[in-house]
């Protein structure tokens, strides 16, 4: 549902509606023959319009919410009796004398100025109020405008810091994969060293157990070759 189609809906129903009245209040009365049954007809179809207008705001409203929703029903009922009284000012008018429109005295000039007054004036009034619900609907949009610039800046500030946090994380690996390089190295070095460990430890047995055997052949050959 759009808030926005629906005034647009208003207002075009209310343009209608005021050339409407125009008609039926000073037209109609002031012309007969052939032109007042056309102005008549004219009417008809104008009203038929109105009524498929408030149908579309009807529409418009139903999926509205609660409260927006009463207010628009309310708005849409009002245009209706407007529109009905219309309707039945034309019945009156159409098919009786300018008499009984006017209460039996003279329909004078005066009269049809006022009543062109009064329909300039309403129009104006109609045209500012299109005019502020435009400005409105205008300061909504600059005030989505703001909220969207300022999602976008918190949006790159919060890609920055991820960058930030990536670039950190990555050197932070780079940092892990060096030390474990070089644990690497210092267990290929202590392995070495353990098995030069294993290998002097393996000589010098060695080397003793020689020495023990010439120590015994020099014994042997002293003491008991005699």
């Amino acid at each position: 549902m759009s808030s926005e189609q629906f005034e647009r809906y208003e207002e075009d129903y209310r343009t209608i509606y005021d050339d409407l009245k125009f008609k039926v209040e000073v037209k109609i009365p002031t012309c007969g023959g052939e032109e007042k049954k056309q102005i008549v007809r004219e009417v008809e179809r104008g009203i038929e319009e109105a009524s498929q207008v408030l149908q579309e705001m009807e529409a418009q409203a139903k999926p509205a919410p609660g409260s927006y929703r009463t207010q628009m029903i309310a708005r849409i009922r009002n245009h209706r009796r407007d529109l009905d009284k219309l309707f039945r000012d034309l019945k009156r008018t159409g098919s009786g004398s300018r008499d009984e429109l006017f209460g039996g005295g003279f329909y004078t000039s005066n009269a049809v100025d006022n009543q062109i007054n009064a329909m300039q004036n309403a129009q104006r009034s109609r045209l500012l109020q299109g005019t502020d619900s435009l400005n409105r609907a205008s300061d909504s949009i600059d005030r989505t405008h703001r909220i969207a610039a300022e999602t976008d800046e918190i949006g790159v500030g919060i890609i920055d810091e991820l960058d930030s946090q990536k670039e950190q994380l990555l050197s932070a690996r780079d940092k892990l994969e060096d030390m474990d390089s070089n644990i690497g190295k210092s267990r290929r070095i202590l392995k070495s060293m353990g098995r030069r460990v294993v290998t002097d430890k393996m000589i010098l047995t060695a080397v003793i157990l020689i020495e023990l055997g010439i120590l015994g052949g020099v014994i042997y050959w002293k003491f008991f070759s005699k």
